[in-house]
């Protein structure tokens, strides 16, 4: 009898954001290309480029296979290229894991935000994982899988970042409401994997990120610490496998017991 595994042979993955070596992202990109998928590693900026290069780098030396594109996911037409280069690149006609990792957030009252902050917060971690899932879908096979990044920080209403917190609670309805018409009409499923504290370059330095460390930690149950991207990197792999096949629309909080729900 065959050993239950979590192969991706054959899979191609698109990870958006993952141009950074110690960020989620990357964790993520690394976990699926360990286990056979052939990964897109994405990224926006030009001074991301060569740590994207890096994070490229690191996969193919441990065996995998990945490619870099550099695209804006919070348009429509950055989303479209996206796409259009994974399936040249890998010479393939189909992406079977699409993963929404690229996020931002403004920091600071609610009261104090310009449309500048909600146009940016929202178009990272709302617009883009929707087009993302409309450029994608139509080169996606039955059982493909999307699974958002999202944010205990959705459930937990955390006081110093309201716009990021908002913007993660509309992805997490995005994903309850998307998955009858992903799963029905095109046989994919959509859930959210909800992280707590990861120490990366997405939460700088300082009294802000202090406040919140020292509000979430003493919430987890499983041991007193912040995650590791290892760890998010791992709930991500289970969902992306066979073995989920009849889990969607669901949050999942990947937090050490942060959340319960």
């Amino acid at each position: 009898m065959a050993p239950d595994t979590l192969s991706l042979a054959g899979k191609v993955a698109i990870i958006t954001g993952s141009g950074k070596e110690n960020g989620i992202g990357a964790g993520i990109a690394s976990a699926l290309a360990r286990n056979g998928a052939r990964v897109v590693i994405n990224h926006v900026s030009d001074s991301t480029g060569p740590r994207a290069a890096n994070v490229v780098s690191s996969i193919r030396e441990r065996g995998g296979e990945a490619i870099v594109v550099q695209a804006d996911v919070s348009t429509q037409e950055g989303t479209a290229r996206l796409v259009k280069e994974a399936l040249a690149a890998f010479g393939t006609g189909k992406i079977d894991i699409l993963v929404n990792n690229a996020a931002m957030g403004a920091f600071g009252p609610a009261t104090k935000a310009t449309k500048e902050d909600l146009d940016r917060t929202f178009g990272a971690n709302v617009y883009a994982p929707l087009f993302m899932i409309q450029a994608v879908v139509p080169v996606m096979p039955r059982g493909g899988r999307v699974i958002n990044i999202g944010s205990i920080a959705s459930k937990l209403g955390v006081a110093p970042i309201p716009l990021y917190v908002a913007s993660k609670a509309a992805l997490d309805a995005l994903t309850f409401a998307m998955a009858m018409e992903l799963g029905r009409e095109y046989g994919i499923t959509i859930n959210t994997i909800a992280p707590g504290p990861v120490p990366t370059d997405g939460m700088p330095k300082g009294p802000i990120a202090d406040a919140i460390h020292n509000a979430l930690v003493p919430m987890t149950r499983a041991e007193a610490r912040e995650g590791t991207v290892e760890e998010i990197a791992d709930a991500v792999l289970l969902i992306a496998s066979e073995r989920s096949r009849w889990i969607t629309g669901q949050y999942i909080s990947v937090s050490g017991g942060v959340t319960g729900g």
